[in-house]
């Protein structure tokens, strides 16, 4: 935009040349024009938005510059040259909106790249002193070496073209224009462009935030729906947009995958079920047969110890096929609920009174404290829970054990706090996986086949519920059971046993 612009102003600094010559010798410079004289007030005013300058070499052509510049050897010679250059130069000077006391100044390296220009023209940006104005102008500068010839060379009356034979002179023609309304167009042009380019930029950054956030609109609902399936809701699939697009594809291949998982699931499930009913009946016929002999026969001390272990570890396998009929009942989601109001303190009061005799025998001491919560739930399957957490807790060695209960964001908390040797920040979790034992737990030598928390977490998940373990190594372990409290009626006096 600038260099089309200083084109255009070029271009018009030779037309202004071209005009100014033919009027030249009627243009009153450095003087007052006559007010009466229309001709040449007119004549003067056409050049109103320009500076103009003339300067005379007498007797000097381009080509005699030339030379004596070519023959000047010495520092000293070309300085010599160039000072003759200017008196002459300021002995000739005539201008037009150019201050007198300040004109127009062309170095000595200027003025040699003039004399060798082949055109004998040149264009430079140089601050001028206008005549009226306090502060120099930046001007776009034509400057012209403009060869005249005349009998007589006489400053102040113009020059008339005469016979080639007459004397032969230069003139430095300079035309300036103002800079000043070109800079300021360039720095509004440069604000506007400033704007648009931050509107532009901002229109296209909300208009590609908008479009991705509809393009990802569809892949976002995939990912939300594929959040939400776990282990109990298989058979949930996730949304197919018809995008036509990779998250139409991705969305039908999760699908696909989630069948195939449903479906593995499914057969590991009737494997599990199949299989804890065909081995309940002979299991419960050897235990049978062994309490049998120990009651009919007269086994040796040898035969007697031998059948004892075979009744126990009939009934751990009865209590094993057990467990893995509940975890198949709950993966299916035929987990029966009775549900009913429990009072929370009342509940945890009967089973820390159930569990004495087993606490006492460890030498542990099991109190139950809280608030006494009303809530919905099946006492049965609860009381299963918690009993496996206490048991578990007493299993870990615990020297202390407590049952507390609490109304937390509208639901019940059951909690089982012990001071035992605390878990591992990263086996929590895995503690809720099937047949997973700790390394170091005591429960491996006291029975337990990692099937506990499982059942629990199945149970609390009937329920509406979650369940979570918190413990530090050393510091003792709280397993947390958090409950809705469900549609509880009101209860009377006569109510509360």
């Amino acid at each position: 935009m600038r260099v089309s612009l200083i084109g255009s102003i070029d271009r018009d600094l030779n037309s202004t040349y071209e005009q100014f010559v033919p009027v030249a010798p009627r243009l009153p410079l450095d003087s007052q024009v006559n007010p009466l004289d229309e001709a040449k007030l007119a004549t003067r005013y056409s050049f109103s938005n320009y500076s103009l300058a003339v300067e005379e070499l007498t007797f000097y052509s381009q080509q005699s510059l030339l030379d004596e510049l070519a023959a000047a050897n010495t520092p000293q010679q070309k300085d010599q040259l160039f000072l003759s250059i200017d008196a002459l130069r300021q002995a000739t000077r005539r201008s037009l909106a150019v201050d007198t006391q300040r004109p127009i100044e062309l170095s000595q390296a200027e003025l040699e790249r003039l004399i060798n220009s082949p055109d004998g023209r040149l264009t430079l940006n140089r601050s001028v002193a206008v005549a009226a104005n306090v502060q120099p102008t930046l001007m776009r500068l034509l400057v012209l070496l403009v060869p005249f010839q005349a009998p007589e060379l006489t400053v102040g009356e113009p020059a008339k073209l005469q016979d080639p034979a007459t004397a032969v002179g230069l003139r430095l023609v300079y035309v300036g224009r103002n800079l000043s309304t070109v800079q300021h167009l360039l720095d509004q042009l440069k604000n506007v462009m400033l704007l648009l380019f931050g509107v532009g930029l901002v229109t296209a950054g909300t208009g590609a935030y908008a479009l991705a956030g509809q393009a990802l609109q569809p892949l976002r609902r995939v990912q939300r729906a594929a959040e939400r399936i776990g282990g109990q809701n298989l058979t949930d699939r996730v949304p197919v947009p018809t995008t036509g697009d990779e998250v139409e594809s991705l969305a039908r291949a999760l699908n696909a995958m989630l069948g195939r998982l449903e479906g593995s699931f499914e057969a590991q499930r009737r494997f599990t079920s199949d299989a804890s009913h065909e081995l309940r009946t002979p299991v419960t016929a050897i235990s049978g047969h062994a309490g049998y002999l120990l009651r009919r026969t007269n086994p040796t001390g040898q035969q007697a110890e031998s059948l004892r272990i075979i009744q126990s570890e009939s009934a751990r396998l009865t209590n094993l096929i057990a467990s893995l009929l509940q975890l198949a009942r709950s993966d299916s989601g035929a987990l029966v609920l009775s549900r009913q109001p429990i009072l929370a303190a009342l509940f945890l009061s009967d089973i820390t009174r159930e569990l004495a005799p087993l606490a006492q025998a460890q030498q542990t001491t099991l109190t139950a404290v809280g608030e006494d919560v009303t809530f919905e739930g099946d006492p049965d399957r609860l009381k299963q829970v918690m009993i496996n957490l206490v048991s578990n807790a007493l299993k870990a060695g615990a020297q202390t054990i407590t049952l507390r209960s609490a109304q937390v964001a509208g639901e019940v908390r059951l909690s089982v706090q012990d001071n035992g040797p605390g878990i591992p920040a990263d086996q929590l979790e895995r503690l809720f996986d099937r047949f997973y034992r700790l390394e170091d737990s005591r429960s491996r030598d006291q029975g337990g086949a990692g099937l506990g928390l499982s059942i629990a977490r199945g149970i609390v998940d009937a329920h509406g519920g979650r369940i979570w373990l918190e413990s530090e190594s050393g510091q003792g372990t709280t397993a947390h059971v958090q409950l809705p409290i469900g549609n509880v009626p009101v209860l009377d006096e006569d109510d509360v046993p």
